[in-house]
């Protein structure tokens, strides 16, 4: 994750609120629906949709946040399957599934703090790339 230079555009109170808000409401919805990842997914579209006209600054940092929480949906959704396959299903407990939830739980967390460090960099009007997602995000979303 970065602070990128070349992002020369100065957002005003407004924006660097509502850019920061789209990394919150990640955060926010990890809160609510902890054991069902699609929440955080759901809740972070929406958000999205809402400002899909709002300021380049806005929307830039809106899709970095969405794409983020596209990642990790999948990776979380294989645990809690899982996971409930163990509890309700004939699945065992094994080597691989201690694994695979230490990863992601390692992941979520990494992903949580540099969340975080998101919202807290855009509210004070710093544009902030993170590695995998800023140059989709440069795809994705043209002046």
């Amino acid at each position: 994750m970065t602070e990128h230079p070349s992002f020369m555009y100065t957002p005003n109170e407004y924006e660097a609120e509502k850019a920061s808000n789209s990394y919150l409401m990640s955060v926010i919805a990890v809160m609510i629906g902890l054991p069902l990842p699609v929440i955080n997914l759901i809740a972070t579209v929406i958000f999205f949709l809402a400002n899909k006209r709002a300021t380049h600054f806005v929307r830039w940092h809106c899709m970095q946040a969405l794409l983020s929480q596209g990642f990790t949906f999948p990776i979380n959704v294989a645990g809690v399957y899982w996971t409930l396959s163990i509890l309700f299903g004939a699945n065992i407990i094994s080597n691989s599934y201690i694994a695979y939830i230490i990863t992601i739980i390692v992941f979520n967390i990494a992903e949580f703090i540099a969340t975080v460090y998101a919202a807290v960099q855009t509210r004070k009007g710093n544009h902030v790339e993170w590695w995998l997602f800023g140059p989709l995000t440069h795809l994705m979303i043209k002046s």
